[in-house]
């Protein structure tokens, strides 16, 4: 595709990968507008100190209120549909939140798509809601199992876009991240917050369950899935996963960021990071063949190339953080 000239929105553009998007965007041509959630500082997230900041037209509004989702879109011929509630501890104490932000905002994203002939919708989904692995590596044809009010909430929103797609033509997309991390994620995510407690030096490692696996990808990768999930005709109606095919548990995890901090770990069990028994997932180890052959992607950056990029930017950006504070 070429994105010279191309009107696209950003839904969620003041989030982590959200923002990495629309810089991303910007860089490849497309005339893009960002719909940031609206806050009474008039803050647009990471876009506030983006270098892209003045080449977007960022549109402060509500995911959950129709109207300025429509107002949003209108004149757009492509939306990448990011923005969510994605904090998991955060949905045990306010699923109902999550439902109006991830399955109605997301509807009202789709019935303005229908009403202003949108080109295509690319629509967000995440690993999550596979649940624990019941075998690996996880391909799209993966049983959907809801083991959180947030993975539940998702797995509402990727039906609607799937209902929307086969009753009326919709042309979406659904793509898939995997644990997707790099600069600007915040430490609700568990690599910002084994690093930040590395680089403020602490001998003392506090963390929740050590054993899960998952399936980490640096952001510049899953970006580039995005913009080749727009770019490919035939992904239209289809479920992508963007995962890097490989698994890695936390504990094995924490101790390769030590390694490549240069410290010496002891890690400590924080009941507050544990969820409950039966929300945790397990095992995420993805399938990309559908990706590779649909879409032409792969990962380009390794994990441990991701860590060593995503270490140099927080430590360049460590005040932003506060790493003895549990982010919900």
């Amino acid at each position: 595709m070429n994105w010279q000239g191309k009107r696209v929105l950003v839904t969620g553009s003041g989030g982590f990968i959200g923002s990495h998007l629309t810089e991303r965007l910007v860089e490849l041509g497309a005339n893009v507008k960002g719909l940031v959630h609206y806050n009474a500082l008039g803050t647009w997230g990471w876009l506030d100190k983006s270098p892209v900041r003045h080449e977007i037209e960022a549109i402060a509004g509500d995911m959950c209120d129709r109207d300025s989702v429509r107002q949003a879109m209108q004149g757009t011929e492509i939306v990448f549909h990011l923005a969510a509630l994605i904090a998991i501890p955060y949905s045990y104490h306010a699923p109902a939140s999550y439902v109006r932000t991830n399955v109605e905002g997301t509807l009202n994203v789709l019935q303005a798509a229908r009403e202003l002939d949108i080109e295509r919708v690319v629509h967000t989904s995440t690993s999550e809601v596979y649940g624990t692995a019941r075998y690996v590596p996880i391909d799209e044809a993966h049983p959907l199992q809801g083991q959180s009010p947030y993975s539940a909430s998702k797995i509402g929103a990727d039906k609607l876009v799937e209902a929307f797609h086969l009753s009326f033509g919709l042309p979406v997309v659904t793509v898939r991240p995997f644990n997707t991390f790099g600069p600007r994620q915040s430490t609700r995510a568990v690599i910002p917050t084994i690093i930040t407690q590395c680089l403020k030096g602490n001998a003392k490692i506090r963390l929740g369950n050590l054993q899960p696996t998952r399936d980490f990808n640096y952001v510049a990768n899953t970006v580039n899935g995005f913009i080749m999930a727009a770019a490919t005709p035939e992904a239209i109606g289809r479920t992508v996963n963007l995962g890097s095919g490989r698994e890695i548990s936390i504990g094995d995890l924490a101790q390769l960021i030590a390694d490549l901090t240069g410290h010496s770990i002891i890690i400590e069990t924080d009941e507050q990071r544990l969820r409950p028994e039966g929300s945790e997932v397990d095992r995420l180890l993805a399938s990309n063949t559908l990706a590779r052959d649909l879409l032409g992607w792969e990962p380009a950056i390794s994990l441990e190339e991701g860590l060593k990029l995503t270490i140099k930017w927080l430590e360049e950006h460590i005040e932003r953080y506060r790493p003895d504070v549990y982010t919900l």
